[in-house]
This record gives C-alpha cells, structure tokens and sequence, in this order.
C-alpha cells in the first residue's frame, strides 16, 4: 500500500487561488492520501486585532493559555474547515480533524527548558492511532488535519503542523510505503531567499548543518527540514519540500533513484 502525505503551510491556505490549485492537484493524485495544513499567517493576524503581540521562536509559536485560544479557534475552525470546502469543492471527500478527534494523535507538553514554550506539544509516530487512519481511508475518506493535538488527559496542545506531517508519515509507514511533501508558496529550500532560481536540489544532514550555521536556512524553514530527517528516519521513502503550485508535477523529475 503506498499513501501520500502532503503538508500545506499557512501561506497557501490563506491564497484562496494557490489553495484552489492546489486542490484540483492534490485530488487528480491517485490512492489514499493525508493532508497535514498550517495558519500560522491568520492566526498571527486573528491574534493581533485580539490585542496579543506573536512570539515565535526559531519558527515556533510561543503559546500562552490566550494564544491557545486563537490557535485552536484558528487552525481547527475557519482554516481547517475552509481547506475541507475548498477540497469538497474539486470532488475530494474530505474530513476536517485535530489531534483530539478519536484520540488520533496524543501529544507531549514539551518541557520548559530550555524555552517555555508553553501550551506546545511535541509528537513522534508512536503516537498515532494507524489503525483508525487506515479505517477512514479504507472508507473513502481523505483526513486533513490541523495542528492541534492534545495530552490524552484533557488539554489541547498547540503542534508545530511540519512535525504533525512527520509524525503522521513515520506513522504510516510502519504499515505502508509513504511519500511525504510539504508544499509552501516557495519553489524550495532556497540558497538565496530574494532568489527563487536559486533551489537547493539534495539536502543532506551535513549540508543542513552547515546550512543553518551560515544562516541560509532558519526561521519556519527549520523545522520543516528537521522534521524532513526525522520523517526519513522514520521509515518514510521519500521526503520533498517544494511550491504548492506545482504539486502534480512527480517527483520523479525531482529526485534521483538515490
């Protein structure tokens, strides 16, 4: 069995014309597929008309009891139920979740140290019921979640949605051949972010390393690319970070057989 998982960040779902395209792509796919999306850009902009100033630290959300508020308003209301329409749309039989529904994904409320992150859980492929995900894709059904998960005891937990992506792949691919892709409105992982020609093809744990300490990749980009190698630690097959308006293209013309 081979199963497509694509994260969507929040600057396409935010582009009502890139997320239709990306739609009409990502239901022309063939087989079962998960779709994972971000709203970082409306959550920011729904919390600041509310009065709360965004922290991120190294592309995560600090999350307070009032920002977990907005987050989860945000990401598993308007954006989550908005990508479901707007794939219901383009004929995909979408279902709109968060880590809470039938206990799907349970978090862990990362610790305080180094930072207090607050209401921020972390999640690993362990903690992903495959079974029930398999059962609603058996059934027809193409899961989209959002990036709030929650402990298991009760308390919602706001998750860095590249990390719900590669749990949910290393999931998966204990029990199936997974692709993973995350699609942005960026053509890649570019060595000069003014420069969208200038795509890193092959990125490599020493090449990432070195990449980071120049400065090249940081911000929101960084736990994309963390979460790429934790994913292909995982079992996942393949792992390509690349613009969501050019999803249908294969990635075959991508990668090499290596």
């Amino acid at each position: 069995m081979k199963i497509k998982v694509i994260k969507i960040g929040g600057a396409v779902v935010e582009d009502a014309s890139l997320l239709g395209k990306f739609a009409e792509d990502f239901v022309a796919l063939p087989g079962p597929k998960v779709l994972v999306h971000g709203g970082g850009i409306k959550a920011s902009s729904v919390a600041r008309a509310l009065g709360y100033k965004p922290v991120m630290i190294d592309g995560r959300r600090v999350t307070n009891a009032d920002t977990l508020e907005v987050v989860t308003m945000v990401y598993a209301g308007l954006c989550n139920k908005n990508v479901v329409a707007t794939l219901q749309k383009h004929g995909c039989d979408a279902i709109g979740l968060c880590g809470a529904d039938a206990r799907l994904i349970t978090a862990k409320r990362r610790e305080a140290e180094p930072v207090d992150y607050g209401y921020v859980g972390d999640v690993n492929a362990d903690s992903i019921r495959v079974d029930k995900i398999l059962g609603l894709l058996e059934a027809g059904l193409t899961p989209v979640f959002c990036a709030i998960t929650f402990d298991g005891q009760g308390q919602l937990l706001n998750t860095n949605a590249d990390s719900v992506a590669s749990a949910l792949a290393g999931g998966l691919a204990k029990v199936a051949e997974v692709e993973l892709t995350y699609c942005f409105d960026k053509p890649g992982v570019l060595l000069d972010k003014d420069d969208e020609n200038s795509v890193i093809p092959y990125i490599t744990p020493s090449s990432f390393e070195k990449l980071r300490g120049e400065g090249v990749v940081a911000a929101g980009m960084l736990p994309k690319i963390e979460n790429s190698f934790k994913a292909i630690a995982g079992g996942v097959r393949t792992v390509v970070i690349k613009s969501a308006a050019n999803l249908g293209n294969s990635i075959q013309t991508i990668l090499t057989d290596e």
